[in-house]
């Protein structure tokens, strides 16, 4: 029989747990599905590989999907939902619209779960795992994910419009009070932030830095980027986010911030005298430490406000409520 001090410990940590109105960490565990669904980690993987070495890209649009559904509501796949009777999809958020890609493909790995284990695998742990991977895939860094999330039963528009995601003109002040309102630090933003390393921007998005910040600019970098953004036209024309190695996960992204070759203001900003400049140093002087730093962060932002227990649903459509 359980002595009264153990009995006692374990109702202070669930009394702990919801008080603190928010989800304990034991919830979420790396081995959530290794009886349940013991192969879902390998199926994903392989769904994932797949689309990457179809279109390399993918890997950054993985990743910013990730981002995306986390920063809106938490990580509970509220993103992948398409409108409905009672969905107004996130989708059409604007900083989603036409930018946001990669659903199809999380789709697509979610239904090769299903095959295997119908309706225990969370279309929000898919997309956790299919960051991860994306990562390791295009020759960044792996880490250890924790699952055990469920689906969200809502979207929010509003909240994706309103400022829960960051915007591509932010101040390095707001992109750390946004990050911050998510449990994330100044380095977890910067680290984050190098995802940058990867991945393409549409023409409007960094037109104004091209044309009109001669200050913050190089100007031979800003002249490239001028002959595939015209002034007047051409607004989903797309650069690299990394002119040097824009297909390889690297740290070239804090050399170029060094250089003032940022492409988005929102890049810039990490490394223009204010209080990041010091990590962006340290990570282009030290690859090792990014990549622990990014794993690290990816980690952190992928805890953010979890659905677990007998929250939310599992949905085995993503798109679609059950």
């Amino acid at each position: 029989m359980a002595s009264p001090n153990i009995i006692t410990a374990i109702f202070f940590l669930l009394i702990l747990c919801v008080t603190n109105n928010t989800p304990c960490e034991a919830q979420l565990s790396s081995t959530f599905y290794d009886a349940s669904c013991p192969n879902a980690l390998r199926t994903i993987r392989t769904s994932i590989r797949t689309a990457i070495s179809r279109e390399r890209r993918m890997a950054a649009s993985i990743l910013r999907l990730h981002f995306h559904d986390c920063f809106v509501q938490g990580c509970d796949a509220s993103i992948l939902l398409d409108d409905g009777p009672s969905i107004i999809s996130e989708k059409n958020a604007l900083p989603n619209k036409g930018s946001v890609r990669g659903y199809e493909v999380i789709e697509a790995a979610k239904s090769e779960v299903e095959k295997l284990c119908p309706g225990v695998v969370s279309c929000a742990d898919v997309l956790t795992v299919a960051a991860r991977d994306a990562s390791e895939m295009v020759g960044g860094p792996s880490w250890s994910v924790k699952l055990g999330r469920r689906d969200s039963t809502s979207a929010s528009l509003l909240l994706a419009e309103s400022g829960a995601l960051p915007s591509f003109k932010a101040s390095l002040d707001s992109l750390i009070s946004t990050f911050g309102d998510n449990g994330l630090s100044a380095r977890d933003m910067v680290a984050l932030s190098g995802a940058h390393t990867i991945g393409q921007a549409q023409c409007f998005l960094f037109r104004d830095r091209i044309y009109n910040n001669g200050s913050d600019i190089d100007a031979g970098f800003a002249s490239t980027r001028r002959r595939g953004c015209p002034i007047n036209d051409g607004n989903g024309n797309l650069a690299p986010l990394d002119l040097v190695t824009p297909n390889s996960f690297d740290y070239n992204y804090f050399k170029n911030l060094i250089q003032k070759k940022g492409l988005l203001e929102s890049d810039q900003v990490l490394f223009s005298g204010g209080s990041t400049d010091s990590i962006v140093r340290e990570y282009s002087n030290n690859p090792s430490k990014f990549n622990s730093d990014f794993a690290a962060a990816m980690v952190k932002m992928s805890e953010i406000r979890p659905l677990t227990g007998q929250e939310g649903v599992i949905r085995r459509i993503c798109g679609a409520l059950p």
